[in-house]
């Protein structure tokens, strides 16, 4: 609400869409998202406990779109400031109308997506988290902390609301839960370290104490050091260093590249969908209703771009199948692009689900191991050849070598590799069970993911890198 006499006050989420849609009646149409974060935090360093806090913020965003010679424009405005005045309001619709004019025509201009029904939880206020949301972790943290390693790690928790209202009547509120935490341990002389996270929703699922051995474990093989030359190796993916590359994979599965020639899904006529991968009968899919990796059940968009459309704001989001049982299945479509290519509206997720594998564990896959590699992660991840998906980056935080299905040492450097994720999918001949895990490259931006490892046969590793 308005704020009485007396200082000023902070408006609802809900009044704040409400008089932005007021203040742009006078627009072809509007749409207005308001989001606020709660976030804690825990930093430990050296053993012991240096930070916690608790943080909220919030981001309103106009979308106009402006009826001009040749059909209608869209633009974008926000703004991180909290809005106590419809002069605020107001400016910030005028901004976006101005955005829009100054752009022209959109192509993918569609009318907006429809009321489909009430949303029962839009009157609500946003959610809280705070430091309470770690109390899990706590027995077995300090448990950690007073071990013989050196501990040093960061725990998140975030709870976004987001609530969107158009033009068209439509009114939605959704609630993102998104948590993390990564541990790094290391010996008392600091000359080794190991890198263990997860992804969580709310924390009761994390066996910190789990994840404190399995970095003690790594420490343990990091007292053997080798030097491996550059070549090809048969290398065992952790989930980690799978989703950092799934990741990149469904990122790049846009249907307008694949119909105009320029993405790695582009064939000799069209798009690849239909074309085998493997015969191993791997799924890869985004699902907004994955237990415990949820995700918005309506689309939010803040920009156009491919597969990608401000106007589908509100349109219901759903499964998609980007490889099914081998085979290319889906590729991400605006509502726009759709119509334009006769296709099905796809839009891309906020998760990612590989399955389809066997129940192996990275640890039996390792134990099947005759010779050859087992990453920890994998970063500064960047595509060489869009044509066809040539993806570089480094390993990280441990890189070891199998011999006789036993780590018998860890690498004394990095490595630089140079693979395709659809390469992976194509060559790896085995795939284990698949497991919530956190990718390590992209966990700031996609956090919710579920993959197996992966036996890759013959990853490149091009050259030595020597940073940890």
């Amino acid at each position: 609400m308005a704020a009485s006499s007396g200082a000023a006050q902070r408006w609802r989420a809900q009044d704040v869409v409400e008089r932005a849609l007021a203040a742009g009646t006078r627009l072809h149409g509007c749409a207005v998202l308001v989001r606020e974060t709660s976030e804690a935090v825990l930093r430990w360093a050296n053993s012991t406990m240096t930070t916690n806090g608790h943080t909220t913020s919030g981001r309103v965003t106009v979308i106009a779109f402006v009826a001009v010679d040749g059909g209608v424009a869209a633009g974008v405005a926000s703004s991180s400031a909290a809005v106590t005045a419809v002069a605020q309001l107001e400016e910030l619709v005028a901004a976006a109308e101005a955005t829009a004019r100054d752009a022209g025509p959109a192509e993918d201009a569609l009318p907006l997506p429809e009321p489909t029904g009430d949303d029962p939880g839009w009157a609500e206020a946003g959610a809280e988290t705070s430091i309470g949301v770690f109390g899990p972790l706590a027995a077995g943290l300090a448990e950690v902390l007073a071990g013989p390693q050196r501990q040093y790690g960061f725990a998140s928790h975030e709870l976004t609301t987001t609530w969107l209202g158009t033009s068209t009547g439509l009114r939605r509120r959704w609630v993102q839960p998104t948590g993390s935490i990564e541990l790094n341990a290391k010996t008392p002389d600091l000359s080794g370290s190991a890198w263990t996270g997860a992804s969580t929703a709310d924390f009761t699922d994390v066996d910190v104490i789990g994840l404190a051995a399995e970095a003690a474990r790594r420490l343990e093989w990091g007292r053997r050091k080798l030097t491996l030359a550059p070549g090809r190796y048969e290398t065992v993916l952790p989930p980690s260093a799978v989703a950092d590359l799934m990741i990149y994979l469904a990122w790049s599965m846009d249907g307008r590249p694949a119909h105009e020639g320029r993405s790695a899904l582009a064939g000799p006529d069209g798009p690849r969908t239909g074309e085998r991968l493997t015969d191993l009968p791997l799924t890869m899919a985004c699902d907004p209703a994955a237990p415990g990796l949820e995700y918005e059940p309506f689309l939010t968009a803040s920009r156009s771009g491919e597969g990608i459309s401000v106007f589908d704001n509100g349109a219901p989001t759903r499964r998609v199948e980007w490889v099914k049982d081998g085979v290319i299945g889906e590729l991400a479509y605006s509502r726009a692009e759709a119509a334009e290519f006769g296709t099905a509206f796809t839009p891309a997720g906020d998760n990612l689900l590989l399955t389809g594998g066997s129940t192996a564990s990275t640890a039996e896959m390792v134990a099947g191991t005759g010779r050859g590699l087992l990453l920890t992660c994998l970063w500064y991840i960047r595509a060489v050849d869009p044509a066809t998906l040539l993806l570089t980056g480094l390993t990280r935080d441990g890189v070891y070598l199998v011999e006789g299905g036993e780590v018998v040492g860890e690498v004394d450097h990095n490595f630089r590799f140079n693979h395709s994720p659809l390469d992976v999918l194509r060559r790896a001949p085995e795939v284990g069970a698949t497991e919530r895990t956190l990718p390590r490259e992209w966990k700031d931006w996609f956090t919710r993911t579920a993959m197996p490892p992966i036996r890759v046969p013959d990853l490149n590793m091009s050259s030595v890198s020597l940073g940890r």
